[in-house]
């Protein structure tokens, strides 16, 4: 008896314990940190089809985003969608795309960071080139890495930040490029 006794001692701890871990991880996923896979190539070369990025989510909560965050959010045309982009203007910025780059504030953005010196931006229905616009409050203006194959802001606008899900903080897969590409 003394024997079932420890061993139904052992599985009441060891289930306690693994609910104990099952709620962390839960209230972490929720609330903290979440994983999100890249679909499509609209932020190549910084990243590929199929990577997965942690995700941040506190900075989307308590607005505290910066311009040059790459960020995940609902996507404004394909409700059921996440895009994935980068944030080129914050509230109260003027932005304005013309001769193949984005001003912000009446100055041309040092873009080498992250676009190749080839990779030229050109206007769309929303953000036409040469008309600069002034961000909204509670909007953003995002774009992608890949600027002739990406849906975003100069297609369908300012994006409003309720629709914003989380901050990439690394790419965790695939394993051999494990890094931190937001430096």
């Amino acid at each position: 008896m003394e024997l079932f006794r420890k061993i139904a001692v052992f599985f009441y701890d060891a289930l306690q314990t693994l609910l104990l871990i099952a709620a962390v991880f839960l209230v972490l996923y929720i609330f903290i940190i979440q994983v999100h896979e890249v679909s499509g190539l609209s932020m190549y070369p910084t990243f590929n089809n199929r990577d997965y990025l942690l995700s941040y989510l506190l900075p989307v909560r308590f607005d505290d985003l910066k311009k040059g965050d790459i960020v995940e959010f609902k996507s404004p045309v394909e409700q059921d969608k996440l895009y994935i982009k980068r944030i080129m203007a914050l509230p109260g910025d003027r932005v304005k795309v013309q001769d193949g780059s984005v001003y912000l504030n009446g100055t041309k953005l040092d873009e080498s960071a992250y676009l190749q010196s080839d990779v030229l931006t050109y206007g769309g229905a929303s953000f036409q080139d040469r008309l600069e616009q002034v961000v909204p409050q509670g909007t953003v203006v995002v774009m992608g890495d890949n600027r002739p194959n990406s849906s975003d802001s100069r297609a369908w606008g300012f994006l409003d930040k309720s629709k914003l899900v989380g901050k990439s903080v690394a790419r965790i897969w695939p394993f051999s490029f494990i890094q931190n590409p937001f430096k």
